[in-house]
C-alpha cells in the first residue's frame, strides 16, 4: 500500500511501470486523481504556468503500471490488523504499507483561520482559492488586500509570486511572522531576497504574532489589523493529525524512519517525504529529499519481500536552493553564497519540465 501520492510515490509508480514487482499486488491511496508538483506552484501563482501544467497525473500513472488507484483519504491505520481506513474507500488490508502524505501549513489553534484562510499545503487547495479570488478581485467583488503567514523563504516566494500576478492593479501583500523573515538561508541571500521584498511593495511585518484571522484581516497580538480579503498560511511544517493515533515512534508528529526510511517501531510500515522525519540524519523539510528517496523506497521495499538487499539513504548536507523571485526571475543559495537571474530561472524551469516529462512519456 502506498498512502498518498507525494514525489516519492509518484516516481516509485514510475519505476514499477519499468519494472514491476512481479507477484506483488501494489496499491496507491490519494484524495485526487492528481498530486501536483510542489516546485512549479509559484510559477503557477505567478501566471507563468498554467494550473494543469504541476500536476502528476497519478491515476493514468498507476493505470500503466498495472497499480490499482484508490481514490481517498487516508485517516486511520490498524497496525494490528494491518489495515487502512479513510474516507472514499472502504479498509484495505496491506502486508507493506508506505506513508508519503506530506505535511500541512493550517494553522487549527489560530481563531478564525480554518472559516477564513487557506494553507500553502496542500498545494492544490491554495492554487484553486488564488486562480477564484483573482477572479473575484478583478471583478470587484473583494478587495485587493492580501496576508501571508509564515516570512519563510516559502512564503516569500509565494508574497511575490502574487504580488507578479497583481502588479498592472492596485493591491498591498502583508508578510507576517512571530519571529524573524527568512530564517534558514544564507545572510546574503536573505539580503536579497527582502530587497526584491521591498521591490515588490511587499510588507513586511516581522516579530508579531497573529491572533485572530477575520473576513477582512487579521488581527495582531500588539493590536493592529492588517487589511486582508485573502490570508494564505504558509508558516511551519505541520504533521497531519491522523499519524497520531497510529501508534508509530512519532518525532514532533512526524513518522520515525531508520536509514532504510523504515518506521522505527515497525518493520512492515514505511515512510518517505515531508510525512518522515529522519532519525539517523535530520534535515528541513524540502522536495529534494523526497525525490532522491524515491529508489531508496523501492529498493527496500524490494528488500522486505525477499527480492533483494536493504540500501541505506544517506541525505547530502547541503543542496542548491532556487527561489523564484516573481518575475522569470531567480536566486540560487548553496554554502551561503547566493546568485540571482534570469538564467536560474531558466534553469530551474527546465529542471522542472524535465522532473514532470517523466511522468507523461
Amino acid at each position: 500500500m502506498l498512502i498518498g501520492g507525494g514525489h516519492s510515490h509518484a516516481l516509485a509508480l514510475l519505476a514499477l511501470l519499468r519494472q514491476p514487482l512481479p507477484g506483488v499486488s501494489v496499491s496507491v491511496i490519494n484524495p485526487q486523481p492528481t498530486a501536483p508538483y510542489s516546485g512549479m506552484l509559484p510559477g503557477v501563482i505567478a501566471g507563468h504556468y498554467a494550473p494543469a501544467a504541476l500536476e502528476i497525473d497519478l491515476a493514468d500513472l498507476a493505470a500503466r503500471a498495472g497499480v490499482r488507484f484508490v481514490q481517498g483519504t487516508a485517516q486511520h491505520m490498524d497496525r494490528a490488523a494491518r489495515l487502512i481506513s479513510g474516507t472514499g474507500f472502504d479498509p484495505i488490508r496491506y502486508d507493506l504499507a508506505s506513508l508519503d502524505v506530506g505535511i500541512t501549513s493550517e494553522l487549527p489553534d489560530l481563531p478564525g483561520f480554518g472559516a477564513h484562510a487557506v494553507s500553502a499545503k496542500p498545494l492544490a487547495a491554495y492554487a484553486a482559492r488564488w486562480h477564484d479570488w483573482l477572479a473575484r478581485c478583478k471583478q470587484g467583488q473583494v478587495s485587493p488586500d492580501i496576508a501571508v503567514l509564515g516570512a519563510g523563504v516559502a512564503g516569500a516566494e509565494l508574497a511575490m509570486a502574487m504580488a507578479f500576478r497583481l502588479r498592472d492593479r492596485p493591491h498591498r501583500i502583508s508578510l507576517i511572522d512571530q519571529g524573524p523573515a527568512l530564517p534558514n538561508i544564507g545572510r546574503f541571500a536573505r539580503w536579497r531576497l527582502c530587497a526584491h521584498l521591498g521591490r515588490f511593495g511587499i510588507g513586511l511585518i516581522e516579530h508579531s504574532k497573529p491572533v485572530a484571522v477575520g473576513p477582512d484581516h487579521v488581527a495582531l497580538a500588539d493590536g493592529r489589523q492588517i487589511a486582508a480579503s485573502l490570508v494564505v498560511g504558509a508558516g511551519g511544517t505541520r504533521p497531519h493529525a491522523w499519524l497520531a493515533g497510529t501508534g508509530l515512534h512519532l518525532t514532533k508528529g512526524f513518522v520515525s524512519v531508520d536509514q532504510h526510511l523504515r518506521c522505527v517501531n515497525d518493520s512492515a510500515v514505511f515512510a518517505v517525504g515531508d510525512c518522515a522525519h529522519m532519525t539517523h540524519a535530520p534535515r528541513p523539510k524540502a522536495g529534494v529529499y523526497a525525490v532522491r528517496q524515491a529508489p531508496f523506497l523501492l529498493a527496500n521495499l524490494r528488500a522486505a519481500l525477499g527480492m533483494g538487499e536493504f540500501q541505506a539513504y544517506h541525505p547530502q548536507r547541503d543542496y542548491l536552493k532556487l527561489v523564484s523571485l516573481g518575475d522569470r526571475v531567480a536566486l540560487a543559495d548553496k554554502w551561503g553564497l547566493p546568485l540571482e537571474g534570469r538564467w536560474l530561472w531558466r534553469l530551474k524551469d527546465r529542471i522542472d519540465a524535465r522532473f514532470m516529462a517523466q511522468f507523461r512519456g
